[in-house]
């Protein structure tokens, strides 16, 4: 037999645990004085301990920790609970992983503050062009919010163009504005939003006809020439921060504003995300 401070000792849980399972009927001491109220466990008791804190590390609660250890819970129903607990800390960890993501970008910017060359920056005049394209909404401009909403319409763009006959004849374009809800001007206007919801059109250059392609989802538009300031951004699109505060720098101190989001013009594509080549052009007018 064990006393309480051993029996904790040995399962890596404190007293106080011990004693609030025992109070709740979770787990009760093999023997308890009557004349002092010490607990003492035995050895076997581990097996029940190591139960409950692993059921209540994938996170259920002491509740159903003890309904499922009690036999209430049939196999069907467990493996039912252990399947959506798993789905729900695989969204946790790939959330925890993109947060990661962008707190390593925010601190590459950081470090890169001073330090990237800004006479790549070159303003020129961007040419019509005749894009398909899908659209979506996404939550705001954060990149947590555009990467899921702007990968799958791409996904979806090249099957249906591919079933329409139509073919792409120059490089992806994507484009950003404010959805029709936010104010187009002020702090939620066109030049950097207000944090409020983005449409998001992912496009290839094409020559079809302008119109939407049957039913498909996907539109031909014409975008007009515009005014750009642009610079080349190398890399994949979640490093891209660096890239766009250096032409925001470059904007400031040469006497431009922006007048909108800039596109993302993709000129080279390989399955190395890393080896990504993209063409930022952020439609300008002198100040």
């Amino acid at each position: 037999m064990f006393t309480i401070g051993d029996f904790a000792r040995y399962g890596r849980v404190s007293p106080r645990m011990l004693r609030h399972y025992d109070a709740i009927g979770l787990l009760r001491p093999d023997r308890t004085d009557p004349a002092t109220g010490y607990r003492f466990y035995g050895a076997a008791q581990l097996a029940r301990l190591n139960r409950i804190i692993a059921l209540k590390d994938l996170g259920f609660t002491l509740q159903q920790v003890g309904a499922v250890l009690d036999e209430q819970v049939g196999p069907e129903e467990l493996r039912g609970m252990l399947r959506l607990r798993r789905a729900e800390l695989a969204e946790a960890v790939a959330a925890a992983t993109a947060r990661l993501a962008q707190v390593e970008a925010r601190l590459r910017s950081i470090e890169s503050e001073g330090h990237m060359p800004a006479d790549d920056v070159v303003i020129k005049t961007v040419p019509a062009v005749r894009v398909a394209e899908l659209t979506g909404t996404a939550a705001s401009y954060e990149p947590q919010d555009i990467g899921p909403v702007i990968g799958p319409l791409y996904e979806n763009l090249f099957p249906l163009l591919e079933g329409a006959d139509i073919r792409p004849t120059g490089p992806g374009i994507a484009r950003y504005e404010d959805a029709p809800q936010d104010s187009p001007e002020g702090e939620g206007g066109s030049s950097g939003g207000g944090g409020g919801a983005i449409v998001v059109h992912a496009g290839v250059t094409v020559s079809a006809p302008v119109g939407p392609v049957g039913d498909t989802g996907v539109e031909v538009v014409e975008l007009p020439p515009f005014e750009a300031a642009t610079i080349v951004h190398r890399g994949a699109m979640d490093d891209v921060l660096p890239t766009a505060q250096t032409l925001a720098h470059w904007l400031d101190a040469h006497g431009y504003r922006s007048t909108g989001y800039a596109r993302e013009v993709t000129l080279e594509c390989p399955p190395d995300r890393d080896q990504w080549v993209t063409e930022l052009q952020e439609p300008v007018a002198k100040v």
